[in-house]
């Protein structure tokens, strides 16, 4: 009688249910925090935007660059964390700087929020 070997058993590769389940989990936590966090980021970026504007064309008193960011606020929809009050304007090497900080307050779930804070100021 002729014998022949038969080939190692090999061991099957592959995701099992729970991996799948438990990559689905973290992917869409993170996909959740980035459309939560993508809009306040690019506020940070307009008002950047705005205030380097301003710092450059804006005006030379402090309530004349507080007027020009309202202004530049009533324009650019997407700012609504400050207004002009909330600016602080300086002077360094005869140049005006523009700063701002402020915290935003992100729901993720219902008790469960993530806070950022943004600062910023004029180049």
């Amino acid at each position: 009688m002729h014998r022949r070997s038969l080939p190692a058993r090999r061991r099957q590769a592959g995701i099992t249910l729970l991996g799948l389940l438990l990559w689905a989990v973290i992917i869409s936590f993170a996909a959740l925090v980035t459309m939560r966090v993508a809009p306040t980021v690019n506020e940070y970026y307009t008002i950047l935007r705005a205030v380097n504007k301003i710092a450059v064309e804006g005006g030379s008193t402090v309530p004349e660059i507080r007027a020009a960011f309202d202004r530049q606020k009533a324009i650019e929809y997407s700012i609504t964390s400050i207004s002009g009050k909330d600016l602080s304007v300086t002077k360094e090497n005869e140049k005006i700087v523009v700063s701002f900080s402020y915290a935003k307050e992100i729901e993720l779930m219902a008790p469960v929020f993530l806070l950022i804070k943004y600062e910023g100021r004029s180049k």
